[in-house]
């Protein structure tokens, strides 16, 4: 195919919330020709500043084949194409094998991002997932069904890190999740939370721990468009204030006054506050030992 001034989006169309669309995939998909969405996972509203001369389908019955075909005529014309995805289009968005395609007929494309369900949820459950000294890694993955892992990705394998660990696409393989988790080395306590349709008016949010929540998701009857989270980053408890518990818990260094970074410099009393402390703990170190 011959250059031609049409061009194709991979819209981040969020999780549902139409609010949660970025200012650039609003305006996409109001400027575009042709906006192609993927029904099942994006709702209607989000398509709903779509000019009223585009073309809009819904992609939930169509194999590939068909969304190209659409896609390349309306390009061959000219047109600007709005191919809207689920959250973001680089998370599970299948959209290689359309820029396969779209590569090998030299037809320009962009990726416009969108917001993850992985960050809506952790937005829902007022969570943090890289929490100071808990952790300081996100894992996303999927649990091994018919789609195939790569070795060495196994859930299992990815799980004994302990970090924070998101599982897209496999709410109903809960019982072999959490049995992989505890082999893992989690325990049976850990934290879990299961939020389905985020931005959707349907919207839940299951929370638990590896004991209950498989029958916790079975008694809600969730089987699709749900993301799991896994550790401690999704304890309400991290939240407490301060008087709350007993334990003395580590924060961020970005506001701590005993920290120097670009833009501040460490008091010099909280820096001496600082030294007294570690001066203290190797004291203290070295009695123990």
């Amino acid at each position: 195919m011959n250059k031609t001034n049409g061009k194709v989006y991979f819209v981040g169309g969020g999780p549902g919330d139409p609010e949660l669309l970025t200012l650039k995939a609003k305006r996409i998909i109001e400027e575009s020709d042709v906006v192609i969405y993927a029904d099942s996972l994006v709702p209607e509203e989000v398509v709903s500043y779509a000019n009223d001369k585009a073309e809009v389908y819904g992609s939930k019955t169509m194999a590939l084949p068909q969304i190209m075909e659409i896609t390349l005529k309306a390009v061959s014309e000219g047109k600007t194409v709005a191919r809207v995805q689920s959250g973001d289009p680089s998370i599970y968005g299948a959209i290689l094998e359309q820029m396969r395609i779209l590569e090998s007929e030299d037809i320009d494309y962009e990726i416009i991002p969108g917001v993850s369900s992985a960050f809506a949820a952790a937005a829902v459950l007022k969570a943090e997932l890289t929490v100071p000294e808990i952790s300081q890694s996100i894992i996303m993955t999927r649990a091994e069904g018919r789609v195939s892992l790569p070795p060495g990705e196994e859930l299992k394998s990815l799980a004994s890190h302990g970090c924070s660990l998101v599982i897209f696409l496999s709410v109903t393989r809960m019982t072999k999740i959490v049995r992989e988790l505890r082999s893992a080395g989690y325990s049976k306590d850990t934290p879990i939370a299961v939020a389905y349709r985020v931005g959707w008016p349907e919207e839940l949010v299951i929370r638990g721990t590896l004991t209950d929540i498989s029958a916790k998701v079975r008694d809600a009857k969730i089987t699709l468009q749900a993301v799991i989270i896994v550790g401690q980053a999704v304890n309400p408890d991290v939240r407490l204030p301060d008087s709350d518990r007993p334990e003395q818990r580590a924060s961020s260094h970005l506001y701590s006054e005993t920290y120097t970074h670009l833009y501040r410099k460490a008091s010099r009393r909280s820096r001496s506050s600082a030294k007294d402390k570690d001066k203290a703990v190797s004291g203290v170190d070295s009695v123990k030992a």
